[in-house]
């Protein structure tokens, strides 16, 4: 028993950091700009093909690549996302941003079917194998398994959440980027540069969504031209359930709906006696979604705004 309760645990704790990632993405877009980003899972996409086609133009056999091909591929894909994340907001969303809300959201849709389909049409619809990069052993703790892998998949989410913790609150451009998500007018009128500060958004959110696509590849040992709308999907639950706009919220969020879905893919089994299986885990993340929607759409640490104190934040 108490080996299953271990090895579900870091399971949930492995998916939880993945989902972290990707949700964080979603919650500093809406924090500054109120706006939901619906291209930011084909961030978490082209992450891995990123660093796949990087080990690829460095080793000649991707599965035997060494720890320092790896980890230039890690961080080249990352940055070059992150670069791309700052393309896609100056072609695609900063033209639309005194339009409607429903314009940018629209654009942020026509770029996700673009970057999906661009790269089934570039790698193929056909799923690839992506190398594991971390070493992999299995370790025995208290009758439960648990790899380097999800280890190593913990300790690089913990590093990268705990590096924008200190950015956003400790330093000089976090300050920046705060004080426009509070107000981008009165933020222009003490000297801040806006379109610096949004375009500083765009890039960490999409390195942060890359990393986690790299991870998630790296977890499963596999890596499609979709792999980012579910999983996009599920990160933008954990987002809405932790609070959208905030960044703790995101990470409460991600690792409730990675322990709900575990266990619940766990539980279906015996409590439907066979009639549903694992199939269905996807489901959870859903079901959770309408549920915070319809009970708490503030989420469990966002803050309830009426609809009088956004109006001098309507940029767009």
């Amino acid at each position: 028993m108490w080996g299953t309760i271990v090895q579900q645990t870091f399971n949930a704790l492995t998916i939880g950091a993945i989902y972290a990632l990707i949700a964080l993405g979603y919650t500093m877009v809406y924090g500054v700009l109120r706006m939901i980003n619906f291209a930011h899972g084909e961030m978490f996409m082209l992450g891995a093909y990123a660093a796949f086609v990087l080990l690829a133009l460095m080793v000649p056999d991707i599965g035997a690549a060494g720890a320092l091909a790896l980890t230039a591929a890690f961080f080249g894909a990352v940055l070059a996302v992150g670069f791309i994340g700052v393309g896609i907001e100056r072609l695609a969303y900063k033209p639309l941003r005194h339009s409607t809300r429903l314009a940018p959201m629209l654009s942020s849709l026509g770029v996700s079917l673009f970057l999906v389909t661009g790269v089934q049409i570039a790698a193929g619809p056909q799923p690839r194998m992506f190398p594991g990069i971390f070493p992999h052993q299995r370790y025995e703790i208290f009758g439960g398994t648990i790899t380097s892998t999800q280890i190593g998949i913990l300790v690089a989410a913990v590093i990268l959440m705990l590096g924008l913790h200190f950015f956003v609150n400790r330093s000089r451009l976090g300050i920046i980027v705060r004080a426009v998500s509070e107000s981008r007018p009165t933020a222009q009128l003490l000297g801040i540069s806006v379109n610096g500060a949004i375009s500083l958004i765009f890039f960490l959110g999409p390195l942060l969504g890359a990393a986690g696509g790299i991870l998630y590849a790296s977890y499963y040992g596999i890596m499609t031209p979709t792999m980012g709308a579910v999983v996009g999907m599920k990160a933008f639950t954990a987002a809405i359930l932790g609070g959208i706009g905030s960044i703790p919220g995101a990470v409460l969020g991600a690792f409730i709906l990675a322990f709900v879905e575990v266990i619940g893919t766990a539980l279906l089994p015996i409590v439907s006696h066979g009639a549903l299986g694992t199939e269905y885990r996807d489901v959870f993340a859903f079901v959770i979604l309408i549920l915070v929607l319809l009970f708490r759409p503030a989420g469990l640490l966002g803050e309830a705004v009426s609809e009088e104190s956004m109006v001098y934040k309507r940029e767009f």
